[in-house]
This record gives structure tokens, C-alpha cells and sequence, in this order.
């Protein structure tokens, strides 16, 4: 019953979807190029532009074709709905079943820039030697680049970086799971199509929400575009909302975020220890989550209790106790003490100035969100422009809040973000397709998508799917730990494993 509900939703979705194929979509949308017939503010996107380069990785020169460029939408009408713009990276003479990865941030509104300039493109965004300095950010050669073992397609979904539709107010028709995840799969297949890859080994890397979405787009690949996902890479992903959004609510919740912000004390002073934080992560699902389950601790226990909390995160004892030990945003402006620095749940260990000292609320901007990371945007549009030669006079959206705002959860506009789950989306992956095989990556200090949540979804997968087939690696910093260099190395040296190691097949019956 609950598959074919979910063919029925599917189905719903794709009536919003394109419905001609490929080569008929191709066919129009080299059309609509040649004849400037694109309509609206998409008459402002050029023509696909074509370049070559050369990338030298670990002492091996790379010689690869960039295409930054756009896939056409149509109705079932045959006229054009919008456009997808993507940049694809495809090493030169390397064979046409070369790994093929397509990626995608999240938000949801956010571009792929800020995966495309800090993990995995030709270019990464230098931020100087502290890891935030935004104003004086430089493009330089990623020697670390996923290039080294897998060709890159990077997708901007509707709204997000030079991806519009045709008519403004059809965009919100994109803004909801299920449509979202039929467009992207739909681009992908019609990059699939169009460049001869169907041979290709294909894998999905997602960040945040992005990793949410890499599940959705998987399933709808397999079921609706015949493509079947050989890996996924999941970078500090949103798996399981009831878990993330209720932190300052329920037991599970807390304690499953408590490890991140005992990490970022840690960092905070410089005493990170794989040790301490296993010790941190046995008290988090053991004494906190009975004690915080149950009636709240009276004297010396309450003391005791708080004491530990406050030790472990740093924030003061008075206020844990006040909150009972359920720390919520507590930590923002409580971590270190009375230091007048506001920390980021971006990286919970990452101090910046209160711009509002005055207030026990946070008020102010994210220091990495909306700081130094703002940046991406302006650095792609330059590198396009002046590298890859997409010359256009549309604004690039690296990051509208506005989309998240508007998103569709499931539930109907408004819709509860703990709504979103994932998990049953993994379980029939691995069950179905016997290839698939994940990566999940987190950093040890993030509080929007705590590493606790991830690792509790993993642990309460079947043995009989997950068995060697999924993976959780954690590294130093926050939910963008690759901005910096050395757990950005790290990171890539374990995906070049994940994508270079095949899952054992489960025994025949």
C-alpha cells in the first residue's frame, strides 16, 4: 500500500514535470538556442560554451573539457517551462565508463558553488590562512579535485544560481520534495542522453539538504528514468527531521546533538581528543538521554548532572540548569562564557563579535553562512564568465532563503521541517539495487546537521543492507568542513576509496 502511494505521489509530481524524451527535448532545445525563441528572462542565457584545460593532480596532468551550459524543460505541450543550468568537468581520452557524479547543494536555495568552488571543481576558493577570509578570497588549482576519479556534472536546481523558469511565478511549482527531485532527475537524464554515458558507473554527491535530496532524485531515477545509481555521497545531510528539529525538545533529539557541541568545546580550546569525544558520546546515549527522559535531577544529582554538561560544552552550569540540560540554542551566545562572541551552528567551535550584546537572543547574521561564504557566489560568477566563457547578464542566486521559506515539506506549504525523512528512501536503495553503496560525511562541531543523527540512522539500518555497503566518516570543523585544506584532503582521499571500492554482492539464495 505505501509503494503505491508513493508511485501515485510520483506520479502527481511528474504531471508538473517535462514529458518529452530526450532526443525530442535535445532536438528543441538546440532549437530555441539557435533561434533565440526562449522566452522571458531566459532569453538572457547564452549558448552552452565549451573549453578545454588542464588540472595537474598529485603529479599526473589531468587534460579535461568544461561545459557550463543549461538543460532544457518542456511541458507535455512541447513548450519550454525553464532551464537547468549545470557545469560538467569530463576528462579527456578517459573512456566513456569512467565514474560520472552529479552534484548538488541544498538549502533548500542553494547553488552548487559552494560544492563546485570548495570540494570538488578544478578551482577551489582560497580563503586565506585563518579559513574566513571572505574579502580577500583567490581561485586557485584544487589539487584535490574529485577530478582525479570521477568526471563532474554540478546542477543548479530551479531558482538556485542561473536555473529560472520561464514565467517568475511557475518557480514555486519546483519548491516541494517531490518536484524538486523529478526535475533533477529529469536533468540528469537528458545529460545522460545527450553525452552518450549510459555506461557510465553513476553517483550522486549532495550536501545538506542535498544529501536529503540525493535519496529523493535516486529513487525517482530508478523508477522513472531507468537509471540506477551505483553510490551516493551524502555530506552533512539532512536524514532524519524529527531528529534535527526537536533538539530543545525531546531526549533522543538532545542527545544526539550533545557530541557536536562537546567537539566544538574541545576545538574552542585546542584539546580535541578521539578519546574524549567517544567518552562525550557514551555519556550523550547513556546518563543525559535516561536523565533527561525522566523527571529533572534535584540536588547534589542536579548539580552533578549540570556540572558535567557544562563542562563537556561550556556553557555555564546556571544556564544548563536552567534549561533543564536541554541546550538548544543555548550555545549561541553561552559557549564561551562571558567572551561577547556569538558561536555559529554552522561550526559550533567557530567564535565571531556579537553584533548584539545587549540581547540574550540571536539576532544577528550567521558568521559562515551569511559571512565569508557569501563569497562563492561572486568568485563563480567571475570564474564562468572569464574561464569557462558563460557570459550572462542574469544574477547569479547563490543562496535564496526565500525558496526555503516557501519549501513544501510534504505536509502542504508550511509544512514542518521534521516531517523529512530519508531513511526509508535508503533502506529500499540498498535493498533493491545491490550496487548502491553510501558515504556519509560529517563534521564532528555541527549543530544544524549533527553528526549523532546520521550515525543513529545508520546504526538502526538492517545489517543485511548496510553490511559493508555504508560508511560514516567524521572530520574536524563544521557542516562545511572542506573549507579547510586538510580535512578537505582527507575527505577526498576517503571518497577516492568509496568510488574505487565496489560493495561485495549478497549471496544468491
Amino acid at each position: 500500500m505505501r509503494r503505491r502511494f508513493l508511485f501515485l505521489l510520483a506520479a502527481l509530481a511528474a504531471s508538473l514535470a517535462p514529458a518529452l524524451s530526450p532526443a525530442q527535448e535535445s532536438a528543441q532545445s538546440r532549437a530555441n538556442v539557435e533561434s533565440g525563441a526562449r522566452d522571458g528572462v531566459l532569453k538572457l542565457l547564452p549558448a552552452d560554451s565549451v573549453t578545454e584545460h588542464e588540472l595537474t593532480i598529485g603529479g599526473r596532468k589531468i587534460a579535461y573539457t568544461a561545459t557550463a551550459g543549461t538543460l532544457d524543460l518542456f511541458d507535455r505541450d512541447g513548450a519550454q517551462t525553464g532551464a537547468i543550468f549545470y557545469t560538467a568537468y569530463v576528462a579527456n581520452d578517459a573512456g566513456a565508463d569512467r565514474p560520472l557524479t552529479f552534484a548538488f547543494n541544498g538549502g533548500p536555495g542553494a547553488a552548487s558553488a559552494f560544492l563546485h568552488l570548495g570540494l570538488v571543481g578544478p578551482k577551489v576558493l582560497d580563503f586565506g590562512p585563518q579559513g574566513r577570509d571572505g574579502a580577500n578570497a583567490k581561485l586557485v588549482d584544487n589539487a584535490h579535485s574529485w577530478l582525479d576519479f570521477t568526471d563532474l556534472v554540478l546542477i543548479d536546481p530551479i531558482g538556485t544560481g542561473w536555473s529560472r523558469t520561464v514565467k517568475a511565478d511557475d518557480a514555486s511549482n519546483y519548491y516541494n520534495v517531490s518536484s524538486d527531485a523529478q526535475s533533477i532527475a529529469k536533468a540528469i537524464a537528458l545529460y545522460v542522453a545527450h553525452n552518450n554515458r549510459s555506461n557510465s558507473p553513476k553517483y550522486l554527491l549532495g550536501e545538506s539538504y542535498g544529501g536529503f535530496r540525493a535519496a529523493k532524485v535516486a529513487s525517482v531515477l530508478q523508477e522513472s528514468q531507468g537509471i540506477v545509481i551505483a553510490g551516493a555521497v551524502m555530506l552533512s545531510p539532512l536524514l532524519e527531521g524529527q531528529l534535527m528539529f526537536n533538539a530543545d525538545q525531546f531526549a533522543l533529539g538532545a542527545a544526539l546533538e550533545l557530541p557536536s557541541l562537546a567537539a566544538a568545546e574541545l576545538d574552542r580550546h585546542n584539546t580535541f581528543d578521539e578519546q574524549k569525544q567517544r567518552e562525550a558520546e557514551t555519556f550523550a546515549l547513556g546518563d543525559y538521554l535516561t536523565t533527561l527522559a525522566g523527571p529533572p535531577p534535584t540536588g547534589a544529582s542536579a548539580a552533578a548532572f549540570y556540572g558535567r554538561i557544562a563542562g563537556l560544552t561550556g556553557i555555564p552550569e546556571d544556564i544548563v540548569a536552567r534549561n533543564r540540560g536541554f541546550l538548544g540554542n543555548s550555545f549561541v551566545k553561552h559557549s564561551d562564557g562571558g567572551s561577547g562572541a556569538v558561536m555559529s551552528p554552522y561550526d559550533a567551535s567557530f567564535a565571531a563579535p556579537d553584533p548584539y550584546p545587549e540581547s540574550d537572543y540571536d539576532r544577528g547574521d550567521d558568521a559562515i553562512l551569511d559571512g565569508f561564504t557569501r563569497a562563492y557566489g561572486g568568485a563563480f560568477t567571475d570564474y564562468a564568465r572569464n574561464m569557462l566563457g558563460f557570459r550572462t547578464e542574469m544574477t547569479y542566486s547563490l543562496l535564496d532563503s526565500d525558496i526555503s521559506r516557501r519549501w513544501e515539506w510534504g505536509g502542504g506549504r508550511g509544512g514542518s521541517r521534521a516531517q523529512a525523512s530519508a531513511s526509508d528512501d535508503l533502506r529500499q536503495l540498498l535493498a533493491s539495487n545491490s550496487a548502491f553503496h553510501l558515504l556519509i560525511a560529517h563534521g564532528y562541531s555541527d549543530l544544524v546537521t549533527p553528526y549523532g543523527v546520521s550515525r543513529y540512522v545508520v546504526d538502526h539500518l538492517p545489517p543485511s543492507l548496510a553490511g559493508g555497503r555504508v560508511g560514516l566518516k567524521l572530520y574536524r570543523g563544521g557542516h562545511m568542513f572542506y573549507t579547510h585544506a586538510d580535512q578537505r584532503a582527507a575527505f577526498t582521499a576517503d571518497a577516492k576509496a568509496f568510488y574505487t571500492t565496489r560493495p561485495a554482492s549478497p549471496p544468491a539464495d
